[in-house]
């Protein structure tokens, strides 16, 4: 028995549903089959699962707590044992999270899903509270003891990477109640606002032309090539944001301060060190990026919406006109089976193993593309546990931009199941890297579909569809981690009013996209619907550090021998067990060189050479 993520008050009915596929004018999209983690919210196996949770892991505190040092100074694979214990915890407890999560990704304003999903991560929550103890006492075990204790036992140096990883965190380590404490107020904090932003997200209707609609197929709208179109879904907009600005300035203000809390107790200086050390990547190498994006904006974002203002006949765009398509551009939506060949064809011209990686996720239903009611916007994918496999969440709905999503996320998929073999504890990619392969996924696809085309104009359209895309991932994303900034500093001097708020999001908007942009009357509550300012403080730089990095990557593959690929395949499998450093190495590449990331966006402001020349030539 299969999940099918329709609304639904009946668990049982839901679970007795087939997974298959929705038909839709881009042909069968498919719906995930979540078999392979549980066939039901009521099935036995969850049950099992979920009930022993709370006991599992408290006999793992009683046979451990107090021991490790005892373990590693006398006992190395007795240690070794012990990890390996918590590792196959860490396995059983993220399936079942993962579990919850997709089905309530599927359409959290359904009550039995959201139900459902918050009893779960109560349950984990007291769960984890058991196993707490083990890395805070491993990381007070002297680092010469256990240095000595890895030495002596192969199975524990097999852990070396996670043990040292792990030693990363011990200057902000707080005392074990603490410790707790934070874990357990999480349920009702940080959590229960995250868990407020996305039902009242998912619940949002926005009226277009006469039409209540939800956010995501809202946001496409501002892509079609009725300027009025454009307008109009740019104003439903700004007038729901508006009516509920109160409630979004709350979350926003208390999840700051929620982290201002955190950061003072565990002694992190600056507002976005706690996000560095779970990037492991260093402030002053995503200093030196921003700093490189942030004066590349005259010759990128300035310079290409221009030339677009040009191209649509405006002196300014309007902001609603940021991503509407050329008028020489083709309009024709692209079929989930065209989308399908076109990615599976380039990532099979770069590697055929890639591309029979990510034939799975189309094969066993581990895709979920439909738009549907209550459906979680944008897209992801998540890698739920080792002995399972990634699930992809899209919303397809048949535009270019929807080709390279699917692209980006199976990039990611294809990342997740290489990395897999790490198990449990190793196979998690800091962010600023997990994005790495996402956005390979998206230049392969892109390159391959650019050497297709048959006419100049084709090719133009696409460049400037590449550009933007490269606009939005680095230029658009510094603008984020900026904004994020300032409300995170300002929020140490008290509460914002949203005002305040509005304000600093325009500052940077004005500041990044340039004076060929012009801001109509509501676009200054756009803040409001970025899901990762509420769920992962400073990611967003994690989009900009991967852009950059696969354009010096793809050069170095462009300019290359044999062998790339096997070097490429063993960056991806490596998950987490190496830092950044060496992971680019065999590549010659270096992110702490200043000049780095000058050659990042160098790759973006050639593309954009191209289209001058181009108009050039045409005129």
């Amino acid at each position: 028995m299969t999940f099918i993520l329709r609304p639904t008050n009946d668990p049982q009915s839901a679970a007795k549903a087939k997974a298959g596929a929705a038909k839709s004018e881009f042909g069968d999209l498919p719906e995930w089959n979540l078999d392979d983690l549980y066939p039901g919210m009521e099935s036995e196996a969850f049950k099992k699962d979920f009930d022993s949770a709370v006991p599992h892991c408290e006999v793992f505190s009683t046979n451990y707590k107090g021991r490790l040092e005892e373990l590693a100074t006398d006992h190395p694979d007795g240690l070794a044992n012990a990890i390996i214990d918590y590792e196959k915890l860490e396995d059983r407890l993220g399936r079942v999270i993962s579990y919850a999560g997709l089905i309530y990704a599927g359409d959290s304003s359904d009550p039995v899903r959201a139900k459902f999903y918050g009893d779960v991560q109560e349950r984990l929550t007291s769960a984890g509270s058991h196993l707490l103890f083990f890395p805070l006492e491993l990381n007070r075990i002297d680092t010469g003891v256990i240095q000595q204790a890895m030495a002596k036992s192969k199975q524990l140096a097999h852990y070396r990477p996670w043990i040292e990883d792990l030693q990363l965190d011990k200057p902000h380590q707080l005392e074990d109640r603490i410790e707790q404490l934070f874990l357990e107020k999480s349920a009702t904090g940080r959590g229960a606002f995250n868990r407020l932003f996305d039902e009242t997200m998912a619940s949002l209707r926005f009226k277009v032309n006469g039409d209540e609609i939800a956010i995501e197929p809202t946001l496409n709208l501002l892509q079609d090539k009725n300027p009025k179109l454009r307008k109009a879904a740019s104003d439903a907009l700004a007038v729901t944001f508006k009516e509920n600005l109160r409630l979004f300035t709350l979350i926003t203000n208390t999840l700051a301060k929620d982290k201002q809390i955190s950061d003072q107790w565990r002694g992190f200086e600056d507002v976005a060190d706690s996000r560095h050390l779970a990037n492991r990547v260093e402030r002053e190498v995503v200093d030196a990026l921003v700093t490189a994006v942030r004066d590349a904006f005259p010759r990128l974002s300035h310079r290409y919406y221009a030339m677009k203002a040009k191209w649509l006949g405006m002196e300014q765009l309007n902001h609603w006109d940021r991503n509407a398509p050329l008028p020489t551009g083709s309009q024709r939506s692209i079929g989930w089976d065209q989308a399908r060949k076109t990615v599976l064809d380039a990532y099979s011209g770069f590697a055929p193993e890639m591309a029979d990686i990510a034939a799975r996720f189309f094969d066993h239903n581990w895709i979920d593309a439909p738009v549907r009611h209550g459906k979680s916007p944008g897209a992801f994918a998540h890698p739920t546990v080792p002995s399972a496999h990634p699930y992809v969440l899209l919303n397809y709905q048949g535009k270019p931009r929807d080709v390279m999503t699917l692209a980006h996320e199976l990039g990611h998929g294809v990342h997740q199941v290489l990395a897999a073999e790490q198990g449990a504890l190793m196979a998690s990619t800091p962010l600023t890297l997990a994005e790495t392969a996402s956005v390979f996924g998206e230049m392969l696809t892109f390159r391959s579909l650019l050497d297709a085309a048959k006419t100049p104009q084709e090719r133009k359209t696409m460049l400037a569809a590449k550009v933007e895309d490269m606009i939005n991932t680095v230029v658009r994303q510094i603008a984020f981690y900026m904004f994020e900034r300032k409300v995170h500093e300002e929020r140490r001097n008290g509460e914002l009013t949203s005002d305040q708020i509005n304000e600093l999001w325009m500052s940077v908007q004005a500041e990044s996209l340039g004076p060929a942009v012009k801001f109509g009357p509501g676009y200054e509550t756009f803040w409001t619907y970025i899901p990762h300012f509420i769920h992962s403080p400073f990611y967003v730089y994690a989009y900009a550090f991967g852009d950059c990095l696969v354009n010096s990557l793809y050069a170095v593959y462009q300019n290359s021998e044999e062998g790339f690929q096997q070097k490429y395949f063993d960056m991806l499998r490596a998950g987490g067990t190496k830092h950044h450093s060496e992971l680019l190495a065999p590549f010659g590449l270096d992110a702490s060189d200043p000049t780095f990331w000058s050659k990042g966006l160098a790759v973006i402001e050639g593309l954009i050479d191209e289209l001058e020349e181009a108009d050039a030539a045409q005129s």
